[in-house]
């Protein structure tokens, strides 16, 4: 199949579910599978995915969106930043509206901060450029997907000599945090669809590790409604023979291996790190911080500003809900205080997080 109309063929959706009503018709349980990828949980939410399917498997979502997972100190650090007079924060547009301790970008930019949306960390190194009388920081957030794009971006910078561009780090690694859930053991996950963009990157192989050691099953899976359905009849056939393998259905774009390059660029510019998640807390050698020979390049290091103490928002259950404890609908101010023109917490305002997809599509 070649066009994305391939991959929502009613007739061949039917067939799937069919598959897997079989799969699990003598399963005497609930199976509970995990999704640690926002742009799986927003195609779950808007397929209806979840109404589809048989009462024995249970779909959650996990810290996928990594604008959710970055912790609150984060965002306080980057509005300190923006008060400076002579700093540009240059950022992709999900992290303007987060809010902060006790601010957010988007207010900071509303009282005269410069804070500029870009769609590549280029733009941030071309801004730099533009303005050599000004610092400009970009917010590094994200996994792997976006890393080798931000890690080029230093590289460039240190290539044209540039003294004015700087990168606050966010990074965040997969599968490590998959790993600190299934440890958990009040979260009970037998099985993971993984991340694709994440895998595409870092190849299936890297989560042999999760399925030898854990002994929980993982299905790199597509994003469309056949890729998702054949994700969980993979899944499902693991759970129910007992198996606890690394099967990978979107093969089109994800290869065992990888990217090689994008590896290699992540690996000379940045260098493993504990990281702070929201709701998760640190997760030893779960991020990525930039090396000592890329150190000037480095916000945190060259920039040194006091940040006020993190103070995460009362009633918020957003910790909860990525690490799939709880749903949206169990927070007392879904709808109510937290809605997304008016959003009190990370995963109701990224694209990708599970409070904004329960709000647009609801299921």
């Amino acid at each position: 199949m070649k066009y994305a109309s391939e991959y929502r063929d009613p007739q061949l959706g039917k067939a799937l579910l069919v598959a897997i009503e079989k799969e699990v018709a003598d399963y005497p349980g609930t199976m509970t599978l995990m999704e640690v990828c926002g742009t799986h949980t927003m195609s779950i939410y808007q397929h209806g995915i979840r109404s589809l399917l048989p009462k024995q498997i249970r779909l959650i979502s996990g810290p996928g969106c990594p604008v959710c997972v970055t912790p609150i100190g984060f965002v306080d650090q980057a509005v300190t930043y923006a008060r400076l007079d002579d700093v540009i924060i240059a950022t992709f547009g999900d992290m303007i509206r987060v809010p902060g301790s006790s601010s957010s970008l988007q207010l900071e930019q509303a009282a005269g901060s410069q804070i500029k949306i870009v769609y590549s960390p280029l733009d941030a190194v071309a801004l730099a450029e533009k303005h050599p009388e000004k610092k400009v920081i970009f917010l590094g957030v994200g996994f792997e997907t976006t890393t080798p794009t931000i890690a080029g971006s230093i590289v460039a910078a240190k290539q044209k000599e540039l003294n004015n561009y700087f990168v606050l780090c966010a990074h965040k690694t997969m599968p490590t945090p998959m790993a600190a859930l299934t440890s958990d053991p009040e979260l009970q996950v037998d099985g993971y669809i993984c991340p694709a963009h994440v895998s595409a990157v870092i190849g299936a192989n890297a989560y042999r590790p999760l399925a030898e050691q854990y002994k929980v099953p993982c299905v790199v899976t597509g994003f469309e409604p056949l890729d998702m359905l054949r994700g969980v009849q993979m899944l499902a056939a693991q759970v129910v023979s007992g198996r606890a393998e690394v099967e990978n259905e979107y093969q089109r774009i994800v290869k065992p291996e990888g990217n090689k390059k994008a590896q290699a660029l992540i690996e000379a510019v940045f260098e493993p790190c504990d990281a702070a998640w929201r709701g998760i807390g640190v997760i030893p050698g779960s991020g990525l911080q930039i090396r000592e020979e890329f150190a000037a390049f480095d916000a945190a290091r060259q920039i040194v500003v006091e940040v006020e103490e993190p103070k995460e928002h009362k009633g918020c259950l957003c910790g909860e809900i990525l690490k799939g404890k709880v749903t949206p609908k169990d927070c007392p101010l879904f709808r109510t205080a937290c809605t997304p023109e008016n959003p009190v917490g990370a995963c109701m305002v990224s694209s990708e997080g599970t409070c904004a997809a329960e709000y647009k599509y609801g299921c």
